[in-house]
């Protein structure tokens, strides 16, 4: 069962670290900080040419993402039968009707589909993920991310003064 406020137990995600109103840090600590993008060691094995299309892109899309930086090879083992797992599970599927065997594509099993985003969970392939695991990926060359609406409020005040109308 997920704990609430422990970091990659679900719930959900937290606010990026340059969101936050408040000044003190987290119990936990500041969110380690990675680079998008960038070198990255292992290799990842190829995708297979036999699987369904949108898992060969899910897979792909992997290596160009900031959290792979951090791949090991297991991390990319994990990947790649996550794919052939889901690919299988996405493609037609043999079916026998009155005794006559037709190929049709079904919709994937809720257990195999829970599995693999399990798998993406465990491989931070979403922003959420990402960020109940405390890893915030930043742009090289980007701006930082400000609180929504504070600026804005702050603008405000010192242009309008801070006190009520009264």
């Amino acid at each position: 069962m997920p704990m609430p406020g422990v970091p990659g137990s679900g719930g959900p995600p937290p606010k990026r670290d340059s969101q936050r109103r408040r000044a003190n840090t987290p119990a936990k600590g500041p969110a380690s900080k990675g680079q998008a993008g960038g070198a990255r060691r292992p290799k990842p094995p190829p995708a297979c040419p036999d699987w369904y299309p949108a898992m060969t892109a899910w897979y792909e899309s992997l290596s160009k993402s900031g959290q792979s930086e951090g791949y090991e090879a297991s991390d990319w083992s994990t990947a790649w039968v996550a794919a052939e797992s889901m690919s299988r599970e996405l493609q037609p599927q043999p079916l026998v009707v009155a005794g006559v065997v037709e190929m049709v594509s079904l919709p994937p099993k809720a257990a195999t589909f829970a599995a693999w985003l399990k798998a993406c969970t465990a491989l931070m392939a979403t922003e959420g993920d990402r960020r109940r695991m405390r890893l915030e990926l930043e742009r090289s060359g980007g701006k930082p991310e400000e609180a929504p609406g504070v600026s804005k409020l702050d603008d405000f005040r010192s242009r309008f003064g801070s006190g009520a109308a009264g």
